[in-house]
Formats: structure tokens, sequence, C-alpha cells
């Protein structure tokens, strides 16, 4: 799309929300956890991902020039939750109109600052505006579907000499407003950024989602699994790869394990204990303390 500083007709009417800098806790979106919304690959995935389950319908649909929208790309979309709550929490009026700085963002999300970082901002920044989603999550008639992209637009924003100061962007209604109602937002650990694989990011959200602080945990069997995630790998490289985050104990916050029942593989998963005292250092992003 075009990138210029003169402000775009659609957002004449919405008021600007300025995100705030320093430390805010990580907050998600409960529907985007829940569900195959974005491509798990490095590499551009251009085929839809069409799911049906029950009532719940969603299409995604990608260009060719940019591909489908990834679970990175989806850290940009955590950002707008946590400052959407954050603001809404200490009394400030938000919208779906947002300003900020890239560095802002790369620092929530713990990647670099640096131009090749920003650089790599903006190409998420245009496959979560050029990628299509259709769903019937939160509409009152199954049949119907609620069509967007996860940022109607956005564009750099210039100063009279043509500098960057920033970017902004719009959300869309349907986003907006899964997160400023409280009960379909979560915290998330901080340490999920740190994740380096699709699958063990997409898994984590999941098991947020469903395990939350249940005694006892939740499971899946890892057939289910394997077609929530909307994965194109075949189901035998998925278990292979599930099998590998569970050897690894990789999701922070949580321990796996594999369950063996009537011929299937399930994935048991449980909240760790939490130190009340770390839990709010490592909210802060500071991390365990050494007492010794």
């Amino acid at each position: 799309m075009r990138r210029t500083s003169a402000i775009p007709a659609s957002a004449q009417q919405l008021d600007l929300f300025v995100g705030q800098g320093g430390d805010i806790a990580a907050r998600d979106a409960q529907d985007l956890m829940a569900w195959p919304f974005f491509s798990l690959a490095k590499s551009k995935r251009v085929r839809p991902i069409d799911f049906r389950m029950g009532e719940v319908s969603i299409l995604v649909e990608a260009t060719a020039e940019h591909g489908m929208a990834t679970i990175w790309d989806a850290d940009v979309l955590i950002w707008v939750a946590s400052q959407i709550v954050e603001a809404r929490d200490m009394g400030r009026p938000t919208s779906r109109l947002i300003a900020a700085t890239p560095h802002e963002i790369l620092a929530f999300t713990r990647r670099g600052t640096g131009k090749a970082s920003y650089e790599r901002l903006k190409a998420g920044l245009d496959r979560l505006q050029s990628t299509t989603i259709a769903t019937s999550i939160r509409q009152r008639d199954a049949r119907r579907r609620h069509r967007f992209s996860w940022i109607n637009e956005w564009k750099e924003r210039l100063d009279g000499s043509g500098r960057a100061l920033g970017i902004e962007m719009i959300i869309p209604d349907w986003f907006y407003e899964g997160v400023i109602d409280q009960a379909l937002v979560l915290t998330i650990d901080p340490d999920y950024f740190a994740l380096t694989g699709g699958l063990e990011r997409w898994l984590y959200r999941l098991v947020r989602k469903h395990g939350g602080k249940q005694k006892g945990g939740w499971s899946f069997d890892f057939q289910h699994l394997h077609m929530k995630s909307g994965a194109l790998s075949a189901p035998k490289r998925f278990a292979f790869e599930l099998r590998d985050i569970v050897r690894r104990q990789a999701l922070p916050g949580y321990a796996l394990t594999i369950e063996h029942t009537l011929g299937r593989e399930r994935l048991l998963f449980v909240a760790n204990p939490v130190d009340p005292f770390d839990a709010d250092m490592r909210r802060v992003g500071l991390g365990p303390v050494d007492m010794s």
C-alpha cells in the first residue's frame, strides 16, 4: 500500500491513540490463541487456511506478493492488545487508530532495534495488512462471516522534512472489540517472545488459552492439535516436532508430558507453580533474581 504523511480518509473519524513506552504486561487475544489464524512457517505461505469445527469457520487468504501473516507478525497484535488493555485499565481513551515508533514495538517483542529489524517489521505490517480473514467467530449466526485484515491500513509518519517519526496503523473492529472486552484477553509470559519455532509459539498460545492455571492441566490428542494448528506439515512430521518440544520442555510456565491412550498420543500440559515475586519481576522484563 502507499505510505505517505497524509492522514487516510478512513482514519479521519478516529481519535489517535498513542502507545506508551515503559514496561507493561504482554497480553494476547484469546480468539487468536485458540484458533488457526497464522502461518507457522518462516517461508512464504500462499496456500489458504480453511478451518471448520462445529460452528466455527475460519478462512485465511494471502497474496502472492507478500504471503500470509506469520505467527511472528502476530507479535505486533500482541503489542497492540497490551497497549489497549493497559490504557483502558488506566482510564485512558483508546482507538483503532494507533501511533507507535518501531523501536517501541521491537523492544517490547524482544527483537533487535537496528535497520534490518525495522525492515522486517515493515514487511510484517505488509503481510498483516494484505492477509484477509473471514470467520464466524463472535458472529450471532454461524452462517455469517466477518471479513477483515489484521491491519486495515498503515503508514509511516513523517515530519516536515520527510524524516520518519514512527508509524500509524488502523486495526479492524473484530480485533479491537475482542481486546477491549477484558474476558477475551490473557496475560502471557514475556519469554514467549524468545521462542524461535513457529510450532512452539503456536502451542504456547494454545496451552495458555486452554491450560491456564487449571488443577490437573489439560490435554489434546496429536491429531486434534495437527488439525487445529493449520500447519502444512504432514501428521508424522508434526508429531515428531511435538515430541521434540516436550523433550526440550520448551514452553515457559508449563510442564509437558505425552500420554498414550487407546493407541493415540495425547499432549498433557500443566502450569508450573508460580513464585509471586518472580512473576512480578518477569512481568517487567527483569527475569529471575539471584538471591544467593
